[in-house]
């Protein structure tokens, strides 16, 4: 394990890549869940590299288009190369903007929405909702879909909540933040922005031995997302634990017990524009 990680564009983005085999099915049940109609036109807030923008397109069928945005030019390098790989780069836009001033007109889309964006940061999420609401259209709909919990450690429930009570496992939460930007509390950042019927749902998905080499992968890079930074916190003897448990070359790596189970969990949080 590396301490004091920083990580470089180009790593963070293999990191997505390679941790989204855990998500994209949650992500995926999610979405159908919103029910967007064919042929839609919406927008996807801060897109990073594009691996839900592309769900969306499929969810919006062949006469669909969708929007991506992110300010960061290498993630929609990234966008572009996953669209075309999938044959969808004709049904996606993805482009450089703000979230906090987009450059659309109002009224432009069906419907818009964030995954892991919106709430993270240092940007107002009612602000944000507010100015992502203008440019759909009324009667339209805005959602976020926020990553919400996890149960990675069988069997090491202390450990576990001794790691998840760090800085980097509580995140993108802070202890300098007011309660309410915590992001299980986004129905009041919709009531505030002026959504009507502001609604939540939640989704777990579990995993399970036997595990593939592409889901191994994928939990080890969340171990790391977890709780890379937890040994400036945790206890000498917690981050020896962790390591003896979460490295994959250890002995005791717990991705090798045959009956390893473990749950993730998205909060979906969606609103009517007026």
């Amino acid at each position: 394990m590396k301490n004091n990680l920083v990580l470089t564009t180009d790593e963070y983005v293999k990191r997505l890549y390679l941790s989204n085999p855990l998500r994209e099915s949650i992500i995926s049940t999610a979405i159908n869940e919103l029910g967007l109609s064919s042929g839609s036109y919406g927008l996807d807030t801060g897109c990073g590299i594009g691996l839900y923008t592309l769900l969306l397109a499929e969810a919006v069928g062949f006469n669909g288009h969708v929007v991506g945005i992110d300010t960061t030019e290498e993630f929609l390098k990234k966008a572009y190369t996953l669209a075309s790989d999938k044959s969808l780069e004709n049904r996606v836009t993805f482009m450089k903007a703000d979230a906090g001033k987009l450059p659309f007109h109002d009224n432009t889309f069906d419907w818009a929405g964030s995954m892991d964006f919106i709430g993270y940061g240092n940007q107002d999420p009612t602000s944000l909702l507010r100015e992502v609401a203008r440019v759909v259209k009324p009667g339209g709909m805005v959602f976020i879909l926020i990553w919400s919990s996890q149960m990675l450690l069988p069997g090491y429930p202390f450990l576990e909540a001794r790691l998840n009570a760090t800085s980097s496992g509580v995140a993108p939460f802070k202890t300098t933040m007011p309660p309410e930007l915590h992001f299980m509390r986004a129905l009041g950042w919709f009531r505030r922005a002026g959504f009507t019927e502001p609604t939540v749902r939640t989704f777990a998905s579990d995993i399970r031995a036997p595990l593939t080499s592409e889901m191994r992968i994928a939990l080890s890079q969340l171990f790391e997302m977890r709780w890379e930074e937890a040994h400036l916190e945790v206890s000498p003897e917690d981050w020896t634990e962790y390591q003896r448990l979460c490295n994959a070359d250890s002995p005791d790596f717990i991705l090798n017990v045959p009956d390893y189970c473990a749950f993730i969990t998205y909060s979906l949080f969606y609103g009517k524009v007026v």
